[in-house]
């Protein structure tokens, strides 16, 4: 079955969102393995990113590059064997409006994925 011949709204959106979320977990996994080889191994990278701003926590380079794309495949591995548990819980009116703030949300977390890779790799260079 293809995406357009899908029985209803929820079965095409929850398709189409499963591929793009993929697709975005797989490009915010190369980036940070591509930043993980080039940035420096330490403690506290945020010391290394903007030592002006005295930050208190401490994170280290393995968290500050790896956390956001697992937390893009921990989406991605539930919405796959969760979707008819999200068919039942839908909150909205709107199916389309569900699928939509999911992907805001979505979006976000591989923006941030992306922006610490690449801070990550402005460190290095």
């Amino acid at each position: 079955m293809t995406i357009d011949e899908a029985r209803d709204d929820f079965s095409r959106l929850h398709r189409t969102f499963m591929v793009h979320l993929g697709i975005a977990s797989g490009l915010a996994w190369a980036t940070a393995l591509y930043a993980a080889v080039y940035a420096p191994w330490v403690r506290n990278i945020r010391a290394l990113i903007d030592p002006a701003a005295g930050l208190d926590r401490v994170e280290s380079t393995v968290s500050y590059l790896f956390a956001m794309p697992a937390v893009l495949v921990l989406a991605w591995v539930s919405l796959y064997f969760g979707r008819e548990m999200l068919r039942r819980a839908q909150t909205l009116s709107n199916v389309a409006l569900e699928f939509a703030a999911a992907a805001v949300v979505a979006f976000g977390i591989f923006y941030l994925s992306i922006d610490r890779a690449l801070a990550a790799l402005h460190t290095s260079f």
